[in-house]
């Protein structure tokens, strides 16, 4: 539908012109393209936009905005949005940005006009000091506008480093995302992606196949299982994108605007004088006997609730969101029921990572600990699991938000300095009773150090228990650490919620400036 043009169109008419001409932009392409895309098994981008938001909370941005390219057919198709929703509405009463790509136009493709009104989208939600969201279902560039389509992902990619630590950002990929279109999730601070619906690769399975002889499906190359569980790419993966757009409201329910502010803090109906008597059960007394550290978790924060970042990758490290007397707060964990929660490459990086984004946002850092050491083996050394261990050193090393480490059993080596000691900078350290903080666990070391005295004993086995409790007696009691300042205190596993919640109030107007640079050089 055209605009009235005419001088003479009274008010009324120009009014009932403009009602006619958002109701044929809402309803977009037509009931053939929208039953297509419900064929595909997704919701049209407004569709998705609704279970988003509050309910009537939409504000629509450059909703008539056209592409002005000629050739290759395009003069003669003109439709508006041009294949992208942009604006902003309420998630739980706050201002949430979004853009929505329209599959139903040109597959969603980016061409000028379509990226202008991202980058504009983008500027907005940096100036509100509001995050954003991307729900991504598009063919990537748009051949037919060639260079100006690419000026504009370079546009958007510019705009996802200013706003990294400045904004939350968002990415939910929910059909392709292919080429240079997935470096924009990549730079975002959390990847959504839906099982059968959503692929992110650089390059496809035809290009695979012709490059490298291998055939693989698209899903098998980037489906949502592969980066949940093999690349790391996919923070959340989800079964349909109903759960998906209630999860992202659910994560923007833990983050803070903006990095100016504290994350929201909620009423807790649980008591923080609540004890967790419990944990004296579910933790095993044995170091070597393996536990499930979710178990652990669920008893300390408020109601048992969480959010696992990143839960079917590197599983043995925990990154999880929750709430701690209503206030949210970041918690690192060892795992001991994978590869008994040792750290390896993938773990360190995905913790990392974590710590990063946690300390951007002014989300506090609680550290449970129990981690026999690093993963020994060749490919993780020519793997550059010290490169990758590294990574995690720093970002605690260079992380000011309050930190609170717990060791629960064993902490041993690199891996105990790592996992946020109080040498790298932690605010408190605590204990339980039982734990074991040592160079390496007992039988190892006493091997090393009385090894003579085994080998030259008429009883090597005898002589070599003997020493083992020696160095268990003198080096790896529970209190150790705490008489040489390490740790801060050796407490009861049943105050541990009590003892975090009190900290973290302490704690929570930390200020710890950083020295004067442009930027660290963290590891890559």
């Amino acid at each position: 539908m055209t605009p009235p043009q005419t001088a003479t169109a009274t008010a009324h008419e120009r009014t009932a012109e403009l009602t006619a001409l958002r109701a044929e932009i809402l309803q977009g392409p037509g009931d053939k393209a929208t039953a297509a895309q419900h064929a595909r098994g997704k919701l049209t981008a407004r569709e998705r936009i609704d279970l988003l938001f509050d309910k009537g909370t939409f504000s629509e941005v450059e909703g008539f905005r056209r592409h002005r390219a000629t050739g290759f057919g395009l003069e003669h198709k003109k439709p508006h949005t041009d294949g992208v929703v942009t604006g902003w509405g309420q998630v739980h009463g706050r201002t949430v940005f979004v853009y929505a790509h329209d599959f139903r136009i040109f597959g969603g493709a980016l061409g000028e006009a379509h990226a202008q009104k991202i980058h504009k989208i983008m500027d907005m939600a940096e100036a509100a000091g509001a995050p954003i969201v991307g729900l991504c279902d598009g063919a990537g560039a748009r051949i037919q506008e060639g260079v100006t389509a690419l000026a504009g992902y370079g546009g958007i990619f510019r705009r996802n480093v200013r706003c990294s630590g400045v904004i939350p950002q968002i990415s939910a990929v929910m059909g392709p995302c292919a080429g240079g279109a997935a470096y924009s999730p990549a730079l975002t601070d959390f990847v959504f992606m839906v099982r059968g619906t959503s692929q992110m690769f650089i390059t496809g399975p035809d290009v695979v196949q012709a490059v490298t002889g291998e055939e693989i499906t698209q899903d098998g190359l980037g489906g949502a299982d592969v980066h949940a569980t093999t690349s790391g790419v996919a923070a959340f993966s989800h079964d349909d994108e109903e759960s998906c757009l209630e999860d992202i409201r659910y994560l923007l329910s833990l983050l803070p605007s903006n990095n100016r502010e504290l994350p929201p803090s909620v009423p807790s109906g649980d008591s923080p004088e609540r004890r967790t008597d419990s944990l004296l059960d579910l933790v095993p007394a044995d170091p070597n006997r393996s536990y499930d550290m979710r178990a652990v978790i669920e008893e300390i924060v408020d109601d048992g609730d969480y959010v696992e970042v990143h839960e079917r990758w590197a599983t043995n490290v925990l990154c999880c969101l929750a709430r701690l007397d209503g206030q949210v707060v970041g918690i690192v964990a060892n795992q001991p029921s994978s590869l008994a929660g040792v750290l390896d490459i993938h773990a360190s990086e995905k913790a990392a990572r974590f710590v990063q984004t946690c300390d951007a946002f002014s989300i506090p850092l609680v550290t449970l600990v129990d981690v026999p050491g690093f993963l020994p083996g060749v490919d993780q050394e020519h793997g550059g699991v010290i490169r990758h261990g590294a990574k995690l050193l720093y970002a605690y090393c260079n992380a000011t938000v309050p930190r609170v480490q717990v060791i629960l059993r064993k902490a041993y080596g690199g891996a105990y300095i790592v996992m946020d000691s109080r040498s790298i900078g932690a605010d408190l350290s605590f204990a339980w009773p039982g734990n074991e903080i040592a160079v390496m666990g007992a039988e190892g070391a006493a091997n090393v150090v009385f090894r003579r005295e085994i080998n030259a004993s008429d009883d090597p086995e005898a002589t070599r228990a003997q020493k083992i409790k020696e160095y268990q007696a003198e080096l790896m009691h529970p209190y150790y650490a705490a008489e040489r300042g390490l740790v801060d205190d050796v407490i009861d596993p049943g105050e541990t919620r009590i003892r975090l919640i009190t900290a973290l109030e302490m704690l929570r107007a930390k200020h710890a400036p950083l020295p004067g640079r442009k930027h660290g050089n963290q590891p890559q």
